[in-house]
């Protein structure tokens, strides 16, 4: 019986990725692929050679059972998993085929490496000790009562956006949420045009409603803050212990 790896692979700089990762590669009987040229491209610049198989969410439905069958019966015995960018299953195919893996007993390993989620996260400066990763919004249905369904979330969220719907999702959330919610907009990480913007969602959705979004981003919501503590006199104990006594 063979092995499954989860490889990520870099969500901009060619070199964010890890020794192992690379190992994995140039050790794998065959990759699947989110998209067979983008991860050509980077197999090409490690001059790493090996089957490259699509498997996206377009077939994951069709070939999932093939592809566990082949590690099962041992005809691949070292299988890595990528999509175009990041870790595979977050907001990327993978889960489906590592689920099949695991009911089958094939053993499976996902690397640690890059991901969207935590740089943004961080670079945000919105507390990060605790979050909700939301990933991608519903496209059309769904999205304003997913949205919703988060208007009393305390801790900081973070979503997936493209490009063209940036301007879209910043009007929501700020309807949702309040324009003066703290957030932040965090844009092709790891690239030549990596820009954070800080501010309040209001602030934000001026300026993307300005200056056209280009890139793909992330956006990071502050959580809804706790109701100001009500304020004690510093008689408040005194009179308390009084009206026991009485």
């Amino acid at each position: 019986m063979g092995k499954l790896f989860i490889v990520p692979t870099p969500v901009g700089n060619l070199e964010d990725i890890t020794l192992r990762a690379l190992r994995i590669l140039r050790e794998a009987d065959a990759v699947l692929a989110e998209d067979t040229r983008t991860t050509g491209i980077l197999l090409n610049h490690y001059d790493i050679r090996k089957p490259l198989l699509a498997h996206h969410k377009f077939n994951e439905h069709r070939t999932v059972e093939q592809l566990a069958g082949r590690i099962e019966s041992g005809e691949w015995q070292t299988v890595a998993l990528v999509s175009d960018a990041g870790t595979p299953g977050i907001s990327d195919p993978g889960f489906m085929l590592a689920r099949l893996c695991a009911e089958r007993g094939i053993e499976v390993e996902c690397l640690p490496g890059p991901t969207a989620c935590i740089p943004a996260l961080v670079d945000s400066a919105l507390p990060c000790d605790r979050f909700a990763f939301e990933g991608f919004l519903p496209q059309k249905k769904g999205r304003q009562s997913r949205l919703e369904a988060l208007r009393e979330e305390s801790r900081t969220m973070v979503f997936y956006e493209s490009p063209h719907r940036v301007v879209k999702a910043l009007a929501q959330m700020a309807e949702t949420f309040g324009e003066d919610r703290p957030a932040a907009t965090v844009r092709e990480i790891s690239k030549l045009h990596e820009e954070t913007l800080r501010g309040t969602l209001g602030e934000l959705l001026r300026h993307f409603s300005e200056e056209e979004p280009r890139g793909e981003f992330v956006i990071v919501v502050g959580g809804k803050p706790a109701p100001p503590k009500e304020k004690r006199s510093k008689y408040s104990d005194i009179n308390s212990q009084n009206e026991e006594e009485i």
